[in-house]
């Protein structure tokens, strides 16, 4: 069964939305705080280790009656059961999108074409959690005898991202492995990673799913000759492994089959780290910690599948999403996690949100008239708060966004982690709450401030407050809670996809640059400019003709 292809601003419920809109524009959150003593009791979620608090949120509960609303008249269960059933969703590439099936349960029974694909899954689980345990413990060796001591995974897009981000925000659970990450075609970058490591104790993991990915290849060529420098053709075997599709040309390049971590087309790129291309995470913080990331991602996914939609998190982040995105005329969220480990959580998230979701073409094919993907952005607190905060705060954009903290920190250390969580707290509150000219002013009246200068002052002082929060509050950072915090917004990636009937799992924006980068690059190589537009052209001689 495919996607239902509903415009949602052709639904009667999306016009009801419209006109409440227009009664909750102006609305101040503070008022309904003061109006109803239990409004945090009402709209929050506990599941698990995670509370989500969307109290401080511009919305009653008539606005959630109606996003609820929308999401049935989307017919958002039926899309949810395709999406989890192994349905062709992703129609325009004819696939179905089962990055679900790479964390289920063994007992699981996921057909595609007619076939189970949890038996080919767990035997790809047995060769990761093989191959990782030979490493780590030193079995395995390069080509002089000496075990592995650093790891480097080659790939770009999802193949990096999401490898890179799990392996920094599980940096207390990290083995003695040190990992490195080599991703953009930038030969610069490739040359400061490899001045830094020995040859003989260097594994390589090359990810590319066809393993014709140009930045991924020239990255790989480079180091193979790196490498040839120390060693040997033979000896690429001991120290290239890869995850890829096209056996042939990984074979040819020298890695042995037995090296090779096969791939599906039914796991788009972005929310690939579920699958072998999260070798490098096994490998770094073992496979037991990779395998309790896929039981959190796995524990969501239920949830998400099974939940009513009112205490559904990636649902209720969905349409809240839609409620800013659409109607206020938000145009980006900002995600702000209290806790270093997860400072490549925003960059991972641009991916799998703006590459899935900036899209303009409905499911029927026809342009649509709406508003879709959000731009996504941010970094972790307190740096954030010396940063950009100050536009959060009292620019002119609203700016929905996201808090995530963790009760515990990982090493124990009370005193910094009760003032960062200070700041936490504290910064969602200023964000609802501002500051009146009354606030202003017995500020100025205690510190001695009157005159001229106190009127002066006076408007820069003043904060507007009223800008909307979501906290999620997080027992702990572990692999499981990572592994649910990361399907939690996968999901709702897929539920904004649904409400704004647009396929999320294509990405033919990607292949338009790389195409013309393709035929510019044999320009640039036979020195013969073909037609461009005037400005491309006048570059292009500037620098092939430096």
């Amino acid at each position: 069964m495919s996607l239902p292809k509903i415009n949602p601003t052709k639904t009667i419920t999306w016009e009801s939305i419209q006109l409440h809109f227009e009664k909750m524009k102006a609305v101040s959150m503070k008022d309904l705080f003061a109006s109803d003593a239990n409004r945090a009791e009402k709209f929050h979620i506990e599941w698990n280790n995670f509370l989500l608090d969307f109290s401080k949120n511009i919305i009653n509960q008539e606005t959630i009656d109606l996003l609820l609303n929308l999401a049935n008249d989307v017919q958002l269960k039926d899309a949810i059961s395709s999406y989890f059933q192994g349905d062709i969703i992703n129609q325009t590439e004819n696939r179905a999108v089962l990055h679900t099936a790479l964390r289920a349960k063994e007992s699981a029974n996921i057909l595609v074409e007619g076939v189970n694909v949890i038996p080919e899954v767990y035997s790809v689980k047995d060769k990761i959690k093989n191959f990782s345990n030979e490493v780590i413990s030193g079995n395995k060796k390069g080509f002089t005898g000496k075990p592995f001591t650093d790891i480097v995974n080659i790939g770009i897009g999802g193949s990096d991202l999401g490898p890179a981000m799990i392996v920094e925000a599980l940096q207390f659970y990290k083995n003695h492995l040190s990992v490195h990450f080599v991703s953009n075609v930038d030969g610069d970058h490739v040359n400061e990673v490899i001045k830094k490591l020995n040859p003989e104790t260097t594994l390589f993991v090359v990810v590319s799913k066809t393993f014709t990915t140009q930045e991924t290849l020239s990255n790989a060529e480079t180091i193979r000759s790196w490498f040839l420098q120390s060693a040997s053709q033979e000896d690429v075997a001991k120290h290239f492994v890869a995850v890829s599709t096209n056996i042939q040309k990984v074979t040819e390049f020298g890695i042995n089959h037995d090296n090779i971590f096969p791939m599906w087309d039914w796991v788009g790129g972005r929310f690939s780290l579920w699958s072998a291309v999260g070798l490098s995470v096994s490998l770094a913080v073992g496979f037991d910690n990779y395998d309790k990331l896929l039981k959190g991602a796995n524990e969501m996914d239920e949830h998400f599948k099974n939940e009513s939609f009112d205490k559904n998190i990636p649902v209720v982040l969905a349409l809240l999403s839609i409620w800013y995105n659409n109607f206020f005329g938000a145009e980006s969220e900002a995600l702000i996690p209290y806790t270093q480990y997860l400072q490549k959580l925003a960059p991972y998230l641009q991916q799998g949100i703006m590459e899935s979701n900036g899209k303009s073409i409905g499911r029927d094919g026809k342009q649509v008239n709406y508003q879709t993907g959000t731009i996504i952005w941010g970094e972790p607190g307190t740096n954030s708060q010396h940063a950009f905060f100050q536009l959060i705060h009292q620019g002119t954009k609203l700016i929905p966004t996201d808090f995530i903290g963790f009760k515990q920190s990982l090493y124990g250390n009370k005193d910094h982690h009760d003032k960062l969580m200070s700041n936490f707290f504290a910064q969602t509150e200023a964000l609802l709450m501002g500051k009146t000219e009354e606030e202003v002013k017995s500020e100025f009246q205690s510190q001695g401030i009157s005159g001229e200068k106190a009127n002066f002052l006076l408007p820069f002082k003043v904060f507007s407050g009223n800008k909307p929060t979501n906290t999620l509050l997080i027992d702990k950072l572990t692999p499981e809670s990572l592994g649910a915090l990361v399907a939690m917004y996968e999901h709702k990636i897929f539920v904004q996809g649904v409400i704004w009937n647009i396929f999320s799992y294509d990405q033919w924006g990607v292949e338009l640059g790389k195409q013309l980068a393709n035929s510019i690059l044999e320009e640039i190589n036979s020195k013969e400019i073909k037609k461009h537009d005037t400005s491309t052209s006048f570059l292009l001689n500037k620098y092939i003709f430096k």
